[in-house]
């Protein structure tokens, strides 16, 4: 056997224990449920992580978030690139009892291993692997993990932004798109507005006249509210729940709906937001009540997106994977990153399906080139040229 083949196979050998290691991690992740409503296990989740990898990094809790500044070689410029994840999950907690965590066909299953903590695993294990190298990295390398991305990132927003601000760079480890695991380069903004309508309520049998149905304006307004639509723009707009009445026989008092808004640029929002403000009732007896609007904004494709990009695109090839980009409507942490101008780089996380869904899962043998992905590209963002 020659010296060449020897090498080589034990290079494999060594790429096997590597990915061992990271599917021990995940299980250890996915088997610790943090569900977003329970504080006490996301508290949980959060010190399991740091102590995990104290080796490694640094954290500090921001909050009920964590921030991590990883050990690497190198004189630090006051530059930094930031990892953006989360920890909370969709899932409640006992999900493990039917859901249980397994490896098998091929893939990890289990409640959150997709969204999004192989990502959050996988990350680890690039920097140990540039570790490895004893390459000097110029910038500091941040992973912040935030515990409400699932429930709108209320409290995380802030602290996102302040780091984003501080970094060249933003990679957000939420899975890719498909089975292929394209990375994504745009997301749609989200936004929701609520229309409340304010009636006259009358006897339906004794005094129909003296009524002012609130449903009926209701649904002329929906009606309207459909019209925004524009699909060529790629702007959607969908009135999702209706509520309002009391019984058959009362002309209705009141009703509301809840709209759910999704645009690909700004300036698309800003032209929903003058539809909406321009409703006015048909039934000049009713009365319009709005409230809401653009909580998400979009990330757009901009030149430090596509910059990042083919940076990741040659980190992919340098491994031999074909990596491709994608559009999504929905949103992430990364959309308020890229809305800052930081360049933004999404998708960088599991390749797999099922987010939110019984089959959530990861491919298996995409694990080790996601982990080199993400290595190379860290490396190529913070090696001087």
């Amino acid at each position: 056997m020659s010296a060449r083949v020897k090498i080589t196979e034990g290079a494999n050998q060594l790429k096997m224990l590597q990915q061992m290691d990271a599917i021990e991690f995940i299980r250890q992740l996915v088997e610790c449920e943090s569900p977003s409503d329970s504080p006490s296990d996301l508290k949980r989740f959060m010190e399991l992580f740091a102590d995990s990898i104290s080796d490694d990094a640094v954290c500090r809790k921001a909050g009920t978030h964590l921030v991590c500044t990883f050990k690497l070689p190198g004189r630090k410029k006051q530059s930094q690139i930031m990892a953006l994840g989360h920890g909370d999950t969709v899932w409640p907690l006992g999900t493990l009892r039917t859901m249980p965590f397994r490896h098998a066909e091929g893939r990890l299953w289990g409640p959150g291993v997709l969204d999004m903590k192989a990502g959050l695993a996988f990350f680890v294990f690039a920097i140990r692997a540039l570790r490895e190298t004893d390459v000097p990295i110029a910038q500091n390398v941040v992973l912040q993990i935030n515990s409400d991305e699932e429930t709108g990132s209320h409290t995380s927003r802030v602290l996102t932004e302040e780091n984003a601000t501080r970094s060249d760079a933003v990679l957000v480890l939420e899975p890719g798109t498909g089975l292929t695991g394209k990375l994504k380069t745009s997301r749609k903004g989200i936004g929701d507005y609520r229309l409340r309508v304010r009636g006259v309520a009358s006897h339906a049998g004794v005094d129909f006249e003296k009524g002012a149905s609130a449903v009926v304006e209701l649904a002329r307004q929906i009606e309207k509210i459909a019209g925004f639509t524009d699909l060529k723009r790629g702007v959607t707009v969908n009135p999702g729940t209706i509520s309002g009445g009391t019984r058959s026989n009362v002309i209705a008092e009141t009703a509301e709906t809840h709209v759910d808004i999704r645009v690909p640029r700004l300036r698309d929002a800003a032209r929903l937001e003058k539809q909406f403000r321009s409703l006015r009732p048909f039934d000049k007896r009713c009365s319009l009540e709005l409230t809401g609007g653009l909580n998400r904004p979009p990330m757009e494709r901009t030149k430090g997106v596509s910059h990042l990009f083919r940076l990741a695109r040659k980190a992919a090839g340098e491994i031999g994977v074909e990596l491709e980009e994608s559009a999504t409507g929905g949103g992430s942490d990364g959309n308020f990153t890229a809305a800052l101008g930081v360049p933004t780089l999404d998708g960088l996380g599991a390749v797999g399906e099922g987010a939110h869904a019984a089959h959530e899962s990861v491919l298996v043998d995409r694990i080790a080139d996601r982990i080199g992905l993400l290595a190379g590209l860290v490396r190529a963002i913070t090696t001087p040229q």
